[in-house]
């Protein structure tokens, strides 16, 4: 191992290499590493045509995390998961510049194992049905109208994804301490991600391993370690401005601490009041499940912890995709972080949960559903975010809870003395005939018998044989007006009741707001 400076480190990387990068949304990333290479190129224009292989694309859409890379003649080819974060990335892959293909988070983050054991692939089911199945649109996402690399089979009787494996040349990494033997520990780190397996992927195929960090000590203790030193090769002390412990803060122990699990300053920012009558009712969905093991998504299910607690309902165990349990999920800059974590572990370690089943109830978001329960978050007409774990989850979790407005762009809610008023209609219609990106099969989860529904600021919907079926509705709305803002015929169940939500307080569920 030698202690190095960012640009010495980067020089070793040639044209044509793949590159795993560290970092889990706006957490973690190499930041000082991945602006070394960027000067690199623009000074000398080597190297060219790398491939980029992550798991959650890190960013914090202002050219830090992966968009740092994304220059022309630098990428050749991405593989990712989550893709949100890196906006310029993204354009790269939509205008055709770069080769791009969205695999699930899951996939990928458990791709860098099976790279580090020389297997030739990943076999999964995950992915069936939806748009990286080779007989929907195969993962490709760039406008070049590049080849699946995914491939369709059989193993006895039931049908399997092949995602093959990716040699590694070089993982650009990130941790808090390395001591004199290059051993590296996390104590400031967000969570652990995939570091050690990406470390492993690089050895295995004879690659580079380099790893930024904040200091350097003479001797780690073997439990504080959580990637050896024999996998090291490169060790930079990053600037402290290139290490933030997230792109929001730059260090915060409660990220690394249970402090306890009290709303926390992010929590208690004004939410608009679509999304908290939203979050109120999924937080009553999930009362009913004491003890789940829950996850929750970005967006309004990020929501659904801080009211579930000023409700009392804390019997539950929540999961985050980065290896995080317990706490609550912050957002925004600090999105792939958790405030009092109670644990954690490596990312595709919780994938492992998640694949088999091992999720109890599901809170996702949706920008786009139909009639027969498909659900679309990844392309949304020029915005393209990526599956992330979404297909890992909802291909899995026993019951999925789907949150969402009921339209998009510019929708104004209040409450007047009969009920929800609408006070202004989004422009965005998200109940549409067919969605444009099939990120969730409906059929395909009605016929493995999984409980779906959806739940809007006005309305609740349950997924059946059929297709969606309007079960409740906010005081003051009825079908009749819902059925104006859908395009297709409304199924209403005949036993069509009162939507619970923040103007009613279920018995047993009174608030209490010192929590």
């Amino acid at each position: 191992m030698k202690i190095v400076t960012a640009h010495e480190a980067v020089s070793a990387i040639e044209d044509h290499w793949t590159i795993v990068p560290g970092g889990f949304g706006s957490c973690g990333h190499p930041d000082e590493l991945t602006q070394a290479l960027r000067e690199r190129f623009q000074q000398t224009g080597r190297p060219r045509g790398l491939t980029y292989l992550f798991a959650a694309g890190p960013g914090d859409k202002a050219g830090r995390g992966l968009d740092a890379i994304a220059l022309e003649g630098l990428v050749e080819r991405a593989i990712g998961g989550f893709w949100g974060l890196c906006p310029t990335l993204t354009s790269m892959a939509r205008a055709g510049t770069i080769e791009a293909h969205n695999w699930p988070q899951g996939v990928v983050s458990k791709m860098f194992s099976a790279i580090a054991s020389g297997e030739p692939g990943l076999l999964s089911r995950v992915g069936l049905g939806t748009f990286v199945d080779p007989d929907v649109e195969g993962g490709v996402i760039d406008g070049r109208g590049s080849a699946t690399m995914v491939r369709k089979t059989e193993v006895f009787g039931h049908e399997m994804l092949f995602y093959p494996a990716q040699p590694v040349q070089c993982a650009l990494l990130r941790g808090t301490t390395a001591d004199a033997a290059g051993n590296i520990s996390f104590e400031d780190e967000t969570s652990y991600m995939d570091a050690l397996a990406q470390a492993q992927a690089a050895k295995r195929s004879k690659g580079l391993v380099i790893v930024q960090v904040k200091r350097v000590c003479e001797r780690l203790q073997p439990h504080s370690v959580k990637v050896p030193g024999f996998l090291v090769d490169r060790v930079v002390v990053a600037r402290a401005d290139m290490h933030p412990q997230t792109y929001g803060c730059a260090h915060d122990p409660r990220y690394t601490r249970n402090e306890g699990q009290g709303l926390t300053a992010a929590a208690r920012r004004p939410v608009p009041l679509e999304k908290t009558i939203i979050a109120h009712r999924a937080a009553l969905e999930l009362a009913r499940h004491p003890g789940a093991t829950v996850n929750l998504g970005i967006g309004v299910p990020a929501l659904i912890g801080p009211i579930a607690a000023s409700l009392g309902v804390h019997d539950y165990t929540l999961t985050v995709e980065s290896g995080l349990i317990g706490g609550v999920p912050d957002e925004g800059l600090s999105f792939g972080a958790v405030r009092n974590p109670v644990a954690l572990i490596e990312q595709a370690a919780l994938f492992n949960l998640y694949d088999g089943g091992g999720i109890d109830v599901a809170f996702l978001g949706f920008a786009q559903a139909d009639a027969r329960g498909n659900v679309n978050v990844s392309r949304f007409a020029d915005k393209l975010t990526g599956s992330g774990g979404f297909i890992n989850i909802s291909q899995a979790a026993r019951k999925i809870v789907f949150c969402g407005t009921f339209s998009a762009d510019g929708l104004r809610v209040a409450l007047g003395r009969e009920g929800l008023l609408v006070l202004n209609e989004g422009a965005v219609v998200k109940f549409q005939d067919a969605v444009s990106h099939l990120t969730f099969n409906g059929p395909r989860a009605v016929a493995e018998h999984r409980e779906v529904m959806f739940i809007t600021e006005r309305a609740v919907f349950v997924l059946g044989p059929q297709g969606l079926v309007l079960t409740e509705v906010a005081p003051g709305v009825s079908p009749k007006q819902l059925q104006q803002q859908v395009p297709f015929d409304l199924a209403v169940s005949p036993s069509l009741r009162d939507m619970a939500g923040p103007w009613r307080e279920p018995a047993g569920l009174q608030p209490s707001f010192n929590q």
